[in-house]
């Protein structure tokens, strides 16, 4: 019967460069693989207007429920300057037992993880189904990935009972923490709209700027909340602020500027864009400037209640690395803010502190470490 070995396939899918949107050939990659272990396996392509097309993975392994289901991506973002990488970032190596490489803990060493774990556990006899679902749009806009694979699951009314979702949930250590949720994000991009003018006549004209101004300290000093039992206090940002303007003696006829929200679940998207706009209207109205507001939503905030099954991969975390992993809704938006809506999920994967970062490096016992957690997990997910 085969088994895989996490160290050769994390190698294997990091030497493909997957650079969101782009497959580089991992899905059919993935497809061998898993076929080989008795998966079926439908790959599914989804583009959308002004959106490149992007290749995605479902597999499944049996028939019957439970069905517990891993998602992770394959995408990576761009390695950035190739000379300050101490080796070339799609050619992984080995060193002072750190596997080096785009992708090795962000996230496709986890997928690896995961697959030698079935292989594995596939000895055994289970009832049940292992499913994986693999996309390639997760570092990019996210628009053809797992949104779209949750939606063809829907249409095809195939049931997930429960998810793990493998991205890097430690900072430092491999046990520290798992996800149970994740903070909503909406993006601002506002327009103040005035009168251009000469700067010496300014009664002649209405200067935006100002107006600007008001509003972002307005805004940047809301206090939204405290924060909730689950959640840390949400925050506002003003990421950009810009004013086209090529002369000096002349007052501009409009200001833009980006703001992003990350909130908890005290509030909805809805709820902050009424809160927003209102602060916009008032301003703009005592100011006689008009305005211009559009919104990104990349996910509401969302919760999965600590159930049985949370509280057995907790413990099988806390048995195998010695500690009891914090149950947090830290960081950024996931993939598991699609997957929530067919399936309860929580997170947990390897050591993130260099992701993104040139040298992304895993540790090797980080990668034996999971894949035994990740083992032990369907042990007990079956009994």
């Amino acid at each position: 019967m085969k088994i895989y070995n996490e160290l050769q396939l994390a190698k294997e899918l990091i030497k493909f460069p997957s650079i969101t949107p782009v497959d580089a050939g991992t899905m059919n990659f993935l497809a061998r693989k898993l076929r080989s272990l008795g998966f079926k396996c439908k790959i599914l392509e989804f583009k959308s207007k002004n959106s490149k097309l992007v290749k995605n993975l479902y597999a499944r392994l049996g028939k019957s429920r439970p069905n517990f289901c891993y998602a992770g991506h394959t995408d990576v973002v761009p390695p950035g300057n190739l000379n300050d990488w101490t080796v070339n970032p799609f050619k992984p190596e080995i060193k002072e037992n750190y596997l080096i490489g785009r992708g090795a803990n962000d996230m496709k060493a986890s997928v690896a993880c995961f697959i030698s774990a079935v292989s594995k556990f596939k000895r055994k006899k289970f009832k049940g189904s292992i499913s994986l679902l693999i996309t390639g749009d997760e570092e990019g806009v996210a628009i053809n990935g797992t949104k779209k694979v949750v939606e063809y699951l829907k249409r095809k009314k195939e049931k997930i009972n429960f998810c793990l979702v493998g991205e890097p949930t430690n900072q430092n250590k491999l046990g520290e923490m798992m996800k149970i949720g994740r903070r909503g994000s909406i993006t601002g991009h506002l327009k103040v709209i005035g009168v251009m003018g000469h700067a010496a006549y300014p009664h002649d004209a209405n200067n935006p700027a100002p107006v600007m101004i008001k509003i972002l300290n307005q805004i940047e000093n809301l206090k939204l909340d405290k924060g909730t039992k689950n959640f840390q206090p949400s925050n506002l940002e003003i990421v950009k602020m810009n004013i086209e303007n090529t002369a000096d003696n002349v007052i501009p006829a409009e200001v833009t500027a980006t703001f992003n929200i990350r909130f908890n679940n005290k509030h909805s998207s809805s709820s902050l864009k009424k809160k927003l706009n209102n602060i916009f209207r008032k301003v703009c109205k005592k100011s006689k400037c008009s305005f211009n507001i559009s919104y990104m939503i990349s996910g509401e905030a969302f919760i999965t209640v600590p159930n049985k099954t949370t509280k057995m991969i907790q413990n099988t975390i806390k048995k195998i690395t010695k500690i009891k992993p914090k149950l947090s809704t830290s960081g950024g938006t996931s993939d598991a803010r699609f997957i929530r809506k067919i399936s309860p999920c929580v997170e947990f994967g390897l050591v993130g502190k260099t992701m993104h970062k040139v040298d992304e490096a895993v540790s090797l016992s980080d990668l034996k470490k999971l894949t035994i957690i990740y083992n032990k997990i369907l042990e007990n997910y079956f009994k």
